[in-house]
């Protein structure tokens, strides 16, 4: 494991967009304009605010103009939404969001199921809308399934290493690889990573991990290792996709800020803060959240002795 040295780890909270799209109740708009002017102020690089999706697809997500008109920016936080297509795009743009985030899928299989339409065309409607934007807000690729997919199993590196090849040809200088259902292992996350960095130094490439089966921070430590300094997380271990199955809640932003501050990373991210938030979060959304940090406190916690511990020693 290489040395933190006190090198910066950018987090990238998406709770508001991939952890409430998958919420069985509607987190009202107020709400959700309150928590992320409280996330605001955390520290976090970056904030997914909503999808401009459609209303019928992800209800939970309808009111992203209103949410967006609403919240507090804070200097130094990047605000982003996820746009599906060319006139998810333009609503974001009228929304002066910071960045639109593009997707698509590795899988031609989970392509069709998420987004209705083959990897080329994603990859068509992808060179409209940089045409679009013309430079006038940064363009992210995330690139989903890219380490295997529920419908069709492994994906191969090659496969994902040409989709990034494409997406770079159209001067798109941002690129999330996402494990959608928690398919990834540390090794195989550290040798896409590794390859991706070598061919592309100057792309600014995410690692998006769910938790589903237990490897989201073992994973970021392997895309550590690879050089990646970008990460997405969710609040309290949010999230998940409605269109795959099986997928479980995001890397849990909590856990993942308290593991990179141990080691000697240097976040920006006020931890207590972030974890008041997270505690909160159940009143939120009806029903406890997966994250650890937030119920056991800090490694840094320190307990009094209890009071008859000189007897228990007799």
């Amino acid at each position: 494991m290489q040395s933190a040295n006190g090198k910066r780890v950018f987090v990238q909270d998406v709770s508001a967009r991939d952890g409430f799209q998958m919420e069985p109740i509607f987190v009202p708009t107020s709400h959700k304009i309150e928590y992320i002017n409280r996330l605001s102020r955390t520290g976090l690089a970056k904030i997914e605010v909503t999808s401009f999706t459609s209303a019928a697809a992800i209800p939970a997500l309808a009111d992203a103009e209103a949410v967006l008109a609403a919240v507090s920016r804070v200097t130094g936080v990047e605000y982003t939404a996820l746009v599906p297509n060319l006139r998810g795009c333009e609503r974001a743009l009228l929304c002066r969001v910071d960045e639109v985030n593009l997707v698509m899928s590795a899988s031609e299989s989970h392509n069709r199921a998420n987004l209705r339409m083959s990897c080329e065309q994603s990859l068509a409607q992808f060179e409209t809308i940089v045409r679009r934007v013309q430079g006038r807000v940064h363009v992210n690729a995330s690139v989903s399934t890219a380490f295997g997919c529920p419908f069709e199993g492994s994906i191969s590196v090659t496969r994902v290493l040409e989709l990034i090849d494409r997406i770079a040809q159209m001067g798109i200088e941002r690129v999330t690889l996402c494990d959608t259902t928690g398919i990834a292992n540390p090794s195989q996350v550290e040798d896409l990573f590794a390859k991706a960095k070598s061919r592309w130094p100057d792309i600014e490439f995410t690692a998006h991990f769910h938790n589903t089966r237990g490897m989201g921070l073992a994973n970021a430590l392997a895309a550590l290792e690879a050089g990646i300094d970008r990460f997405d997380a969710s609040l309290g271990g949010l999230g998940g996709c409605p269109f795959a199955p099986g997928a479980t809640g995001n890397l849990c932003t909590e856990d993942l800020v308290h593991m990179l501050e141990a080691m000697g990373y240097q976040t920006g991210v006020d931890l207590d803060a972030l974890l008041v938030i997270s505690r909160d979060l159940p009143n939120l959304v009806g029903h406890d959240v997966p994250g650890q940090t937030a119920k056991a406190g800090p490694s840094t916690r320190r307990y009094p002795l209890p009071s008859d511990s000189a007897k228990r020693l007799q």
